[in-house]
Protein backbone atom coordinates (compact mmCIF):
# COMPACT_ATOMS: atom_id res chain seq x y z
CA UNK A 1 0.00 0.00 0.00
CA UNK A 2 1.37 3.45 -0.98
CA UNK A 3 1.79 6.21 1.57
CA UNK A 4 -0.33 9.34 1.02
CA UNK A 5 2.70 11.59 1.07
CA UNK A 6 5.77 10.90 -0.92
CA UNK A 7 8.74 10.17 1.21
CA UNK A 8 12.00 11.81 0.19
CA UNK A 9 14.21 9.50 -1.76
CA UNK A 10 17.12 8.08 0.13
CA UNK A 11 20.33 6.84 -1.33
CA UNK A 12 20.53 3.10 -1.01
CA UNK A 13 23.13 1.81 1.38
CA UNK A 14 25.97 -0.10 -0.22
CA UNK A 15 25.46 -3.86 0.08
CA UNK A 16 27.10 -5.36 3.15
CA UNK A 17 29.97 -7.70 2.53
CA UNK A 18 28.85 -11.28 2.97
CA UNK A 19 30.78 -13.03 5.68
CA UNK A 20 32.06 -16.50 4.87
CA UNK A 21 29.75 -19.12 6.27
CA UNK A 22 31.12 -21.08 9.19
CA UNK A 23 30.51 -24.76 9.75
CA UNK A 24 28.26 -25.91 12.56
CA UNK A 25 29.77 -26.01 16.03
CA UNK A 26 30.17 -29.26 17.95
CA UNK A 27 27.26 -28.24 20.19
CA UNK A 28 25.03 -27.65 17.17
CA UNK A 29 26.00 -30.98 15.68
CA UNK A 30 25.20 -32.83 18.90
CA UNK A 31 21.94 -30.91 19.19
CA UNK A 32 21.12 -31.94 15.63
CA UNK A 33 21.75 -35.58 16.38
CA UNK A 34 19.58 -35.44 19.51
CA UNK A 35 16.74 -33.70 17.69
CA UNK A 36 16.82 -36.11 14.79
CA UNK A 37 16.93 -39.11 17.08
CA UNK A 38 13.88 -37.78 18.91
CA UNK A 39 12.03 -37.36 15.64
CA UNK A 40 12.61 -41.02 14.84
CA UNK A 41 11.16 -42.08 18.18
CA UNK A 42 7.99 -40.02 17.89
CA UNK A 43 4.76 -41.83 17.18
CA UNK A 44 2.91 -40.78 14.03
CA UNK A 45 0.41 -38.02 14.66
CA UNK A 46 -3.08 -37.72 13.28
CA UNK A 47 -1.99 -34.74 11.19
CA UNK A 48 1.64 -35.58 10.71
CA UNK A 49 3.74 -34.38 7.80
CA UNK A 50 2.74 -35.87 4.50
CA UNK A 51 5.65 -34.82 2.31
CA UNK A 52 9.42 -34.68 2.46
CA UNK A 53 9.33 -30.87 2.47
CA UNK A 54 7.17 -30.76 5.59
CA UNK A 55 9.43 -33.33 7.28
CA UNK A 56 12.46 -31.16 6.55
CA UNK A 57 10.68 -28.13 8.00
CA UNK A 58 9.89 -30.06 11.17
CA UNK A 59 13.51 -31.17 11.46
CA UNK A 60 14.74 -27.59 11.12
CA UNK A 61 12.33 -26.46 13.86
CA UNK A 62 13.70 -29.17 16.14
CA UNK A 63 17.26 -28.12 15.36
CA UNK A 64 16.54 -24.49 16.18
CA UNK A 65 14.91 -25.51 19.46
CA UNK A 66 17.89 -27.68 20.38
CA UNK A 67 20.33 -24.93 19.45
CA UNK A 68 18.77 -22.58 22.01
CA UNK A 69 19.49 -25.02 24.85
CA UNK A 70 22.77 -26.49 23.64
CA UNK A 71 24.69 -24.30 26.05
CA UNK A 72 22.76 -25.43 29.14
CA UNK A 73 24.42 -27.21 32.07
CA UNK A 74 23.08 -30.68 31.29
CA UNK A 75 22.80 -32.28 27.89
CA UNK A 76 19.28 -33.12 26.67
CA UNK A 77 19.98 -36.87 26.80
CA UNK A 78 22.28 -39.05 28.82
CA UNK A 79 23.26 -41.46 26.09
CA UNK A 80 24.36 -39.09 23.31
CA UNK A 81 27.85 -40.12 22.25
CA UNK A 82 30.40 -37.51 23.32
CA UNK A 83 33.62 -36.91 21.46
CA UNK A 84 36.20 -39.33 22.87
CA UNK A 85 39.17 -37.96 24.76
CA UNK A 86 42.63 -39.39 25.01
CA UNK A 87 43.37 -41.45 28.12
CA UNK A 88 44.85 -39.27 30.82
CA UNK A 89 42.98 -36.11 29.79
CA UNK A 90 41.60 -33.96 32.58
CA UNK A 91 37.93 -34.28 33.59
CA UNK A 92 37.37 -37.70 32.04
CA UNK A 93 34.43 -39.53 33.62
CA UNK A 94 36.70 -42.58 33.86
CA UNK A 95 40.41 -42.80 32.95
CA UNK A 96 39.93 -45.73 30.57
CA UNK A 97 38.80 -49.35 30.37
CA UNK A 98 40.66 -51.66 32.76
CA UNK A 99 40.66 -55.38 33.47
CA UNK A 100 41.65 -57.70 36.31
CA UNK A 101 43.89 -60.72 35.75
CA UNK A 102 42.18 -63.74 37.39
CA UNK A 103 45.55 -65.40 38.11
CA UNK A 104 47.44 -62.52 39.72
CA UNK A 105 44.71 -60.01 40.62
CA UNK A 106 46.66 -57.28 38.81
CA UNK A 107 44.80 -54.41 37.16
CA UNK A 108 45.53 -54.26 33.43
CA UNK A 109 44.97 -51.72 30.72
CA UNK A 110 42.99 -52.80 27.69
CA UNK A 111 46.13 -53.06 25.54
CA UNK A 112 48.01 -55.08 28.21
CA UNK A 113 45.56 -57.84 29.04
CA UNK A 114 46.56 -60.55 26.50
CA UNK A 115 50.31 -60.19 27.05
CA UNK A 116 50.02 -60.10 30.85
CA UNK A 117 47.73 -63.14 30.99
CA UNK A 118 50.18 -65.02 28.76
CA UNK A 119 52.99 -64.12 31.18
CA UNK A 120 50.92 -65.26 34.17
CA UNK A 121 50.15 -68.63 32.58
CA UNK A 122 53.77 -69.27 31.62
CA UNK A 123 54.97 -68.39 35.13
CA UNK A 124 52.47 -70.94 36.51
CA UNK A 125 54.46 -73.82 34.96
CA UNK A 126 56.96 -73.69 37.81
CA UNK A 127 54.28 -74.50 40.41
CA UNK A 128 51.65 -76.58 38.57
CA UNK A 129 52.71 -77.68 35.07
CA UNK A 130 49.53 -79.70 34.44
CA UNK A 131 47.20 -76.78 35.20
CA UNK A 132 49.46 -74.37 33.31
CA UNK A 133 49.52 -76.55 30.18
CA UNK A 134 45.72 -76.90 30.27
CA UNK A 135 45.34 -73.12 30.56
CA UNK A 136 47.78 -72.68 27.69
CA UNK A 137 45.83 -75.04 25.43
CA UNK A 138 42.50 -73.32 26.07
CA UNK A 139 43.78 -69.73 26.13
CA UNK A 140 46.58 -69.44 23.58
CA UNK A 141 44.67 -71.19 20.77
CA UNK A 142 41.86 -68.96 19.50
CA UNK A 143 40.06 -71.43 17.20
CA UNK A 144 37.63 -73.06 19.62
CA UNK A 145 36.63 -75.79 17.17
CA UNK A 146 40.25 -76.89 16.74
CA UNK A 147 40.76 -76.82 20.50
CA UNK A 148 37.73 -79.04 21.07
CA UNK A 149 38.85 -81.52 18.42
CA UNK A 150 42.37 -81.68 19.86
CA UNK A 151 41.19 -82.01 23.46
CA UNK A 152 38.73 -84.76 22.54
CA UNK A 153 41.52 -86.65 20.76
CA UNK A 154 43.83 -86.41 23.79
CA UNK A 155 40.96 -87.63 25.99
CA UNK A 156 40.53 -90.61 23.69
CA UNK A 157 44.22 -91.52 24.09
CA UNK A 158 43.86 -91.39 27.88
CA UNK A 159 40.62 -93.39 27.83
CA UNK A 160 42.35 -96.18 25.91
CA UNK A 161 45.09 -96.33 28.54
CA UNK A 162 42.52 -96.38 31.34
CA UNK A 163 40.42 -99.11 29.70
CA UNK A 164 43.37 -101.24 28.54
CA UNK A 165 46.19 -100.71 31.06
CA UNK A 166 47.80 -104.04 30.18
CA UNK A 167 48.17 -103.28 26.45
CA UNK A 168 51.46 -101.58 25.68
CA UNK A 169 50.36 -100.16 22.31
CA UNK A 170 47.99 -97.70 24.00
CA UNK A 171 50.82 -96.30 26.13
CA UNK A 172 52.71 -95.15 23.03
CA UNK A 173 51.73 -92.25 20.74
CA UNK A 174 53.52 -91.83 17.43
CA UNK A 175 54.31 -88.14 16.93
CA UNK A 176 54.30 -88.37 13.13
CA UNK A 177 50.89 -90.00 13.13
CA UNK A 178 48.53 -88.09 10.82
CA UNK A 179 45.83 -87.66 13.48
CA UNK A 180 48.37 -86.43 16.03
CA UNK A 181 49.86 -83.95 13.57
CA UNK A 182 46.54 -82.55 12.34
CA UNK A 183 44.67 -82.37 15.65
CA UNK A 184 47.23 -82.08 18.46
CA UNK A 185 50.62 -80.93 17.24
CA UNK A 186 49.09 -77.74 15.80
CA UNK A 187 47.89 -76.58 19.24
CA UNK A 188 50.06 -74.64 21.69
CA UNK A 189 50.43 -76.33 25.06
CA UNK A 190 49.71 -79.93 24.04
CA UNK A 191 53.32 -81.11 24.26
CA UNK A 192 53.68 -79.52 27.69
CA UNK A 193 50.49 -81.33 28.79
CA UNK A 194 51.72 -84.77 27.70
CA UNK A 195 55.04 -84.26 29.46
CA UNK A 196 53.37 -82.91 32.62
CA UNK A 197 51.14 -85.98 33.04
CA UNK A 198 53.98 -88.48 32.62
CA UNK A 199 54.75 -88.99 28.92
CA UNK A 200 58.35 -88.96 27.74
CA UNK A 201 59.75 -88.72 24.22
CA UNK A 202 61.64 -91.75 22.93
CA UNK A 203 62.98 -93.02 19.59
CA UNK A 204 61.49 -96.45 18.93
CA UNK A 205 61.84 -98.89 16.06
CA UNK A 206 58.95 -99.20 13.63
CA UNK A 207 58.15 -102.53 11.92
CA UNK A 208 59.10 -102.67 8.24
CA UNK A 209 61.02 -99.41 8.58
CA UNK A 210 64.78 -98.94 8.83
CA UNK A 211 64.94 -95.72 10.86
CA UNK A 212 63.25 -95.29 14.26
CA UNK A 213 60.58 -92.68 14.92
CA UNK A 214 59.75 -90.44 17.84
CA UNK A 215 56.99 -91.50 20.24
CA UNK A 216 55.44 -90.29 23.46
CA UNK A 217 55.69 -93.14 25.96
CA UNK A 218 53.88 -93.14 29.32
CA UNK A 219 56.32 -93.79 32.16
CA UNK A 220 55.82 -96.49 34.77
CA UNK A 221 55.10 -94.08 37.64
CA UNK A 222 52.21 -92.44 35.76
CA UNK A 223 50.86 -95.82 34.66
CA UNK A 224 50.68 -96.87 38.32
CA UNK A 225 48.31 -93.96 39.07
CA UNK A 226 45.41 -94.34 36.63
CA UNK A 227 43.17 -92.16 38.82
CA UNK A 228 45.54 -89.22 38.26
CA UNK A 229 45.33 -89.65 34.48
CA UNK A 230 41.55 -89.71 34.72
CA UNK A 231 41.54 -86.53 36.82
CA UNK A 232 43.84 -84.72 34.39
CA UNK A 233 41.61 -85.78 31.51
CA UNK A 234 38.52 -84.32 33.20
CA UNK A 235 40.38 -81.08 33.95
CA UNK A 236 41.39 -80.80 30.30
CA UNK A 237 37.87 -81.48 29.02
CA UNK A 238 36.11 -78.98 31.29
CA UNK A 239 38.63 -76.13 31.31
CA UNK A 240 37.81 -72.69 29.90
CA UNK A 241 40.05 -69.98 28.44
CA UNK A 242 41.61 -67.65 30.99
CA UNK A 243 40.05 -64.25 30.36
CA UNK A 244 40.67 -60.96 32.11
CA UNK A 245 37.52 -59.71 33.82
CA UNK A 246 36.26 -56.19 33.21
CA UNK A 247 37.08 -53.94 36.17
CA UNK A 248 33.96 -52.07 37.29
CA UNK A 249 36.06 -49.15 38.58
CA UNK A 250 33.38 -48.43 41.15
CA UNK A 251 33.28 -44.81 42.30
CA UNK A 252 30.88 -42.84 44.49
CA UNK A 253 30.27 -39.13 43.91
CA UNK A 254 28.60 -36.39 45.89
CA UNK A 255 25.38 -34.88 44.51
CA UNK A 256 26.21 -32.90 41.39
CA UNK A 257 24.37 -30.99 38.64
CA UNK A 258 26.85 -32.62 36.24
CA UNK A 259 25.50 -36.11 36.92
CA UNK A 260 24.30 -36.61 33.35
CA UNK A 261 27.49 -35.34 31.71
CA UNK A 262 29.86 -38.06 30.52
CA UNK A 263 33.28 -37.31 29.07
CA UNK A 264 34.44 -40.72 27.84
CA UNK A 265 37.87 -41.92 26.67
CA UNK A 266 38.28 -43.55 23.27
CA UNK A 267 38.37 -47.03 24.86
CA UNK A 268 34.58 -46.97 25.04
CA UNK A 269 34.14 -47.00 21.27
CA UNK A 270 34.71 -49.62 18.60
CA UNK A 271 35.75 -46.82 16.27
CA UNK A 272 39.11 -45.16 16.69
CA UNK A 273 39.17 -41.64 18.06
CA UNK A 274 39.96 -40.20 14.61
CA UNK A 275 37.12 -42.12 12.98
CA UNK A 276 34.66 -40.95 15.61
CA UNK A 277 35.73 -37.31 15.29
CA UNK A 278 35.26 -37.51 11.55
CA UNK A 279 31.82 -39.00 12.04
CA UNK A 280 30.83 -36.19 14.37
CA UNK A 281 31.97 -33.59 11.85
CA UNK A 282 29.62 -35.18 9.35
CA UNK A 283 26.63 -35.23 11.67
CA UNK A 284 25.18 -32.19 9.96
CA UNK A 285 24.42 -34.48 7.04
CA UNK A 286 22.04 -36.40 9.30
CA UNK A 287 19.39 -33.78 8.53
CA UNK A 288 19.11 -34.90 4.93
CA UNK A 289 19.46 -38.58 5.78
CA UNK A 290 16.67 -38.52 8.34
CA UNK A 291 14.50 -36.30 6.17
CA UNK A 292 14.05 -39.12 3.69
CA UNK A 293 11.11 -41.40 4.37
CA UNK A 294 12.48 -44.79 5.40
CA UNK A 295 10.93 -48.19 5.92
CA UNK A 296 10.77 -49.84 9.32
CA UNK A 297 13.37 -52.40 8.18
CA UNK A 298 15.77 -49.60 7.23
CA UNK A 299 15.36 -47.95 10.63
CA UNK A 300 15.88 -51.23 12.50
CA UNK A 301 19.01 -51.96 10.46
CA UNK A 302 20.46 -48.56 11.36
CA UNK A 303 19.61 -49.08 15.03
CA UNK A 304 21.38 -52.46 15.06
CA UNK A 305 24.44 -50.93 13.44
CA UNK A 306 24.42 -48.12 16.01
CA UNK A 307 24.30 -50.61 18.91
CA UNK A 308 27.34 -52.50 17.60
CA UNK A 309 29.46 -49.35 17.72
CA UNK A 310 29.90 -49.62 21.46
CA UNK A 311 31.79 -52.28 23.40
CA UNK A 312 31.49 -50.73 26.86
CA UNK A 313 29.13 -48.43 28.71
CA UNK A 314 29.58 -46.18 31.75
CA UNK A 315 26.53 -46.17 34.03
CA UNK A 316 25.67 -43.92 36.96
CA UNK A 317 22.89 -44.51 39.48
CA UNK A 318 21.50 -41.53 41.39
CA UNK A 319 20.13 -42.28 44.87
CA UNK A 320 17.39 -40.37 46.73
CA UNK A 321 20.02 -38.38 48.66
CA UNK A 322 21.64 -37.32 45.37
CA UNK A 323 24.78 -39.46 45.73
CA UNK A 324 25.98 -41.20 42.57
CA UNK A 325 27.33 -44.71 42.07
CA UNK A 326 29.36 -45.27 38.88
CA UNK A 327 30.61 -48.43 37.18
CA UNK A 328 31.86 -49.75 33.83
CA UNK A 329 30.05 -52.57 32.01
CA UNK A 330 30.14 -54.40 28.71
CA UNK A 331 27.50 -53.01 26.37
CA UNK A 332 26.21 -56.57 25.84
CA UNK A 333 25.84 -57.36 29.57
CA UNK A 334 22.35 -57.89 30.92
CA UNK A 335 20.44 -55.48 33.13
CA UNK A 336 20.75 -58.00 35.99
CA UNK A 337 24.49 -57.20 36.17
CA UNK A 338 23.68 -53.59 37.09
CA UNK A 339 21.20 -54.70 39.75
CA UNK A 340 23.88 -56.93 41.29
CA UNK A 341 26.42 -54.10 41.17
CA UNK A 342 24.05 -51.73 42.97
CA UNK A 343 22.98 -54.34 45.53
CA UNK A 344 26.61 -54.91 46.56
CA UNK A 345 26.85 -51.22 47.48
CA UNK A 346 23.70 -51.05 49.64
CA UNK A 347 23.59 -51.20 53.42
CA UNK A 348 20.17 -52.88 53.26
CA UNK A 349 21.01 -55.21 50.39
CA UNK A 350 18.06 -57.48 51.20
CA UNK A 351 15.44 -54.88 50.28
CA UNK A 352 14.00 -54.88 46.74
CA UNK A 353 14.54 -51.75 44.68
CA UNK A 354 13.92 -50.35 41.22
CA UNK A 355 16.08 -48.64 38.62
CA UNK A 356 14.58 -46.10 36.25
CA UNK A 357 16.14 -44.92 33.01
CA UNK A 358 15.59 -41.47 31.53
CA UNK A 359 11.93 -40.80 30.82
CA UNK A 360 10.84 -42.99 33.74
CA UNK A 361 11.41 -46.30 31.94
CA UNK A 362 11.59 -49.05 34.57
CA UNK A 363 14.34 -51.61 34.09
CA UNK A 364 13.33 -55.04 35.32
CA UNK A 365 16.00 -57.21 36.93
CA UNK A 366 14.46 -60.31 35.38
CA UNK A 367 14.33 -58.83 31.89
CA UNK A 368 16.78 -60.59 29.58
CA UNK A 369 17.91 -57.43 27.81
CA UNK A 370 21.41 -56.11 27.26
CA UNK A 371 22.36 -52.49 27.91
CA UNK A 372 22.77 -51.77 24.21
CA UNK A 373 19.27 -53.15 23.59
CA UNK A 374 17.89 -50.72 26.19
CA UNK A 375 19.68 -47.72 24.69
CA UNK A 376 21.98 -47.42 27.72
CA UNK A 377 25.17 -46.98 25.68
CA UNK A 378 27.79 -45.55 25.70
CA UNK A 379 26.69 -43.95 28.98
CA UNK A 380 23.52 -43.35 30.97
CA UNK A 381 22.19 -41.92 34.22
CA UNK A 382 19.61 -44.01 36.09
CA UNK A 383 17.51 -43.32 39.17
CA UNK A 384 17.30 -45.58 42.24
CA UNK A 385 14.16 -46.02 44.32
CA UNK A 386 13.11 -48.53 46.94
CA UNK A 387 10.20 -50.81 46.12
CA UNK A 388 7.19 -48.69 47.13
CA UNK A 389 5.07 -51.55 48.52
CA UNK A 390 7.87 -52.92 50.72
CA UNK A 391 8.77 -49.43 51.92
CA UNK A 392 5.15 -48.85 52.94
CA UNK A 393 5.09 -52.14 54.88
CA UNK A 394 8.26 -51.17 56.76
CA UNK A 395 6.83 -47.81 57.75
CA UNK A 396 3.50 -49.38 58.74
CA UNK A 397 5.44 -51.62 61.13
CA UNK A 398 6.92 -48.52 62.77
CA UNK A 399 10.41 -49.11 61.42
CA UNK A 400 12.60 -46.71 59.48
CA UNK A 401 15.34 -47.29 56.96
CA UNK A 402 18.82 -45.99 57.63
CA UNK A 403 19.19 -42.49 56.22
CA UNK A 404 22.43 -43.56 54.54
CA UNK A 405 21.71 -45.91 51.65
CA UNK A 406 25.26 -46.81 50.64
CA UNK A 407 27.75 -48.75 52.75
CA UNK A 408 29.95 -46.63 55.07
CA UNK A 409 33.19 -47.77 53.45
CA UNK A 410 31.98 -46.46 50.09
CA UNK A 411 30.88 -43.13 51.55
CA UNK A 412 34.28 -42.80 53.22
CA UNK A 413 35.84 -42.64 49.74
CA UNK A 414 33.21 -40.34 48.19
CA UNK A 415 34.50 -37.92 45.53
CA UNK A 416 33.48 -34.69 43.91
CA UNK A 417 32.32 -35.07 40.31
CA UNK A 418 34.22 -32.66 38.12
Amino acid sequence: MRAREKAPKERPNPPALRQPRQGPTDEAQMAAAAALARLEQKQPRARGPTSQDSIRNQVRKELRAEATVSGSTEAPGTNVAPEPREEGSAHLAVPGVYFTCPLTGATLRKDQRDARIREAILSHFSTDPVAASIMKIHTFNKDRDKVKLGVDTIAKYLDNIHLHPEEEKYRKIKLQNKVFQERINCLEGTHEFFEAIGFQKALLPVPDQESPEEFYVLNVAALAQPQSLERHKEQLLHAEPVRATLARQRRVFRPSPMASQFDLPGDFFNLTADELRREQRLRAEAVERLSVLRTKAMREKEEQREMRRYTYTLLRVRFPDGCLLQGTFYARERVAALYGFVREALQSDWLPFELLASGGQKLSEDENLAFNECGLVPSALLTFSWDAAVLEDIRAAGAELDSSILKPELLAAIEKLS
